[in-house]
């Protein structure tokens, strides 16, 4: 799903229009990036946390000659979903998703 088709979903289930829409769901990823940028954790109760963990430095290869490359240290951001969302998702009936799993 990209971010209009949510905005139009929104817009549909709530009656408002999607410009409304659209900038409610721009203002809330905007606040929950700044939030990150600043190392803020987020947590959304019943969804996930969003946080940002620091990768340590290492040493990396270049795929095509070879050689080691160092790579720095860096902040990345990790999710990790809430109980009710990992419920939803495990008990979801969907085949089309079926393909891209894990393996099993």
């Amino acid at each position: 799903m990209t971010k209009r088709e949510l905005v139009i979903d929104v817009a549909d289930k709530l009656g408002f229009t999607q410009n409304e829409v659209a900038s409610v769901v721009q203002t809330t990823l905007d606040c929950i990036v700044e939030a990150l940028a600043h190392g803020d954790r987020l947590e959304i109760r019943n969804f996930g946390v969003f946080e940002t963990k620091r990768r340590n430095a290492r040493t990396g290869r270049n795929p095509r000659t070879g050689e080691a490359v160092p790579i720095g240290q860096k902040r990345v951001v990790s999710f990790k979903p809430g109980k009710a969302i990992k419920e939803m998702v495990d008990t979801s009936d969907d085949p089309s998703r079926a393909e891209e799993g894990d393996g099993d």
